[in-house]
């Protein structure tokens, strides 16, 4: 059983994948979407059905005073929506600075503009569930 990341924007979700040892996080696609939450379940049930994934790591993003803020309060809705429509553990998992760091990995990695805006999504979600498989092998959560 593998588990997905997922990095809700208002208009893309970014998805990583564990792997089948739960140890390293890939990066899997962005989804483009027009703000409607809903549309995004049929792509995510299918993705949870073709790699057998047995919980999500959604990104949480609260303020940097760790405050809730109205992004934090979407992603608890959809992680309800998540649970109750696809009958899967949701876990939200901190995820302040994440698009910072993707950017600057991209960054460093001398990748273009154009390409760091189409693969900033993913690797924030990447990040996401990495950090959450690094605690749990770790025992820290």
């Amino acid at each position: 059983m593998r588990y997905l990341g997922l990095d809700l924007g208002t208009r893309t979700l970014g998805i990583s994948i564990s792997d089948t040892t739960r140890t390293i996080a890939s990066t899997l696609k962005t989804i483009k979407f027009d703000g409607n939450y809903d549309s995004l379940i049929p792509e995510l049930r299918e993705i949870i059905n073709e790699y057998q994934i047995s919980k999500i790591i959604l990104g949480f993003p609260k303020n940097m005073n760790n405050t809730i803020g109205e992004s934090a309060s979407l992603a608890m809705n959809f992680k309800e929506k998540l649970i109750n429509i696809l009958n899967i553990e949701v876990i939200l998992q901190d995820e302040r600075l994440t698009t910072k760091e993707a950017t600057n990995y991209m960054l460093e990695a001398d990748i273009s503009r154009k390409k760091r805006k189409k693969k900033v999504d993913s690797l924030a979600a990447n990040i996401i569930l990495q950090t959450y498989l690094d605690k749990e092998k770790g025992g820290k959560l």
